[in-house]
């Protein structure tokens, strides 16, 4: 069933509590990746715009020590926030209390404002990741309305989405999490075929039920990056010192035989003798990597297959890089593979599903070139498998 969104209430005058994913990455006390800020905008934007005098609420990184807790402030997100709207953002270094309140009402329309990370309620026991119900119903207290729009964080049932939901009579989705549900959700349920489904990454067991619920409902699915070298040892091939899941062979050998006509693997590979970024680059067969070599990237054939495959697609899911693209001379299999389905983007609706595969594609400067980038890594994958996702759940149907 579909889900209400902020278009269908009013907003102005209204006290507008919107749960958003501002968990981006920091050094030093400077963000290095704004994207969950500029994902957000247009959500923000649409309820400003529409008077609605805004509360945002954020967690960023995990709070266990008084010295996370002053690391982990959300003080530099609300100033870079602040540049990209062009007006000012009040931040208020407390999650709760006479200040909170104060400036929550000194809003007006149009007005917004950031409270501090959410996850600073966890530092006397895990009040926020525990979804404590006094603390979901104290921040539901502050407004009139709950826009969920943190898709990052759907997975987790906690106090600022699921707690703040269940004490708020008007509960709607934000843009983004509007997009992945129509996305990933949609395209899960009821795919344009033919569905390709790429799967990388380091483990097999981080994916176990996103490859059985892929071989489900794709057409293909192409298993690379690390995790490969776990199939190639079930195949009987020696893999050198690859990164492998010993204890996963049966999985392996379970998933061979589940997708006899839909699993796709390589031909060959790129080796090193070392995980460093200037170590010698080897193109191997798969049946004949050495024995001090490990697997780095997918070699030409391999790659040069997978293109047959997404060639024929009408959509395609990406989850997972090819090699440690991290280093450049182990990044064309990841790159290149990027690029092809960048070149395909008018003929090929390609999602990609969070985490290291969405890295890649900003990294090599692509983003724009794709359907749909997920904001979600665990919660893309939880998704993929088809799980009802709390975050997504909370929110009210049309």
């Amino acid at each position: 069933m579909a889900k209400k969104t902020v278009r269908d209430i009013d907003l102005k005058g209204r006290r507008v509590l919107m749960r958003v994913d501002f968990n981006v990455p920091m050094m030093d006390g400077e963000i290095t990746d704004e994207n969950r800020i500029v994902a957000a905008l247009p959500t923000i934007e649409y309820i400003l715009k529409a008077g609605g005098r805004l509360i945002l609420l954020s967690h960023l990184g995990r709070v266990k020590t008084e010295e996370d807790k002053l690391k982990n402030t959300l003080a530099p997100v609300a100033q870079r926030l602040s540049t990209h709207l062009g007006q000012d953002v009040v931040f208020v270094p407390e999650t709760r209390g006479k200040a909170v309140e104060t400036a929550v009402q000194a809003l007006n329309d149009g007005d917004v404002m950031m409270i501090e990370n959410t996850r600073h309620e966890d530092l006397k026991g895990k009040k926020e990741s525990g979804n404590d119900p006094e603390l979901g119903a104290y921040w539901a207290s502050l407004g009139d309305v709950f826009v969920n729009d943190a898709f990052g964080t759907a997975h987790r049932a906690h106090a600022s989405n699921v707690g703040i939901a269940n004490n708020m009579k008007e509960v709607v989705a934000g843009f983004l999490l509007e997009k992945e549900i129509k996305f990933i959700g949609d395209t899960i349920e009821n795919p344009e075929r033919p569905l390709v489904a790429v799967l990388g990454g380091a483990k097999v067991s981080d994916k176990i039920n996103v490859i059985k619920k892929l071989l489900d409902v794709a057409d293909y699915v192409i298993i690379t990056g690390a995790m490969a070298y776990t199939f190639y040892l079930a195949q009987g091939h020696e893999v050198g010192t690859s990164l492998v899941e010993a204890d996963k062979l049966d999985l392996a050998h379970e998933l061979l035989a589940l997708g006899k006509d839909k699993l796709v693997l390589g031909q060959d590979v790129v080796t090193a003798k070392d995980f460093d970024k200037d170590s010698e680059r080897n193109i191997r067969d798969k049946s004949a990597i050495p024995s001090d070599e490990m697997g780095m990237d997918v070699g030409p054939k391999t790659l040069e297959n997978y293109f047959k495959y997404v060639e024929k697609a009408k959509t395609v899911i990406w989850n997972g890089p090819l090699g440690v693209f991290e280093f450049p001379r182990f990044a064309e299999g990841t790159k290149g593979f990027a690029q092809k389905l960048a070149d395909l983007n008018e003929s090929v609706t390609t999602i990609i599903g969070g985490g290291d595969s969405a890295a890649a594609v900003i990294q090599f400067g692509l983003a724009d070139q794709f359907a749909h980038i997920s904001t979600g890594g665990g919660a893309s994958l939880e998704y993929l498998e088809g799980k009802v996702l709390p975050g997504i759940a909370c929110v009210h149907d049309k």
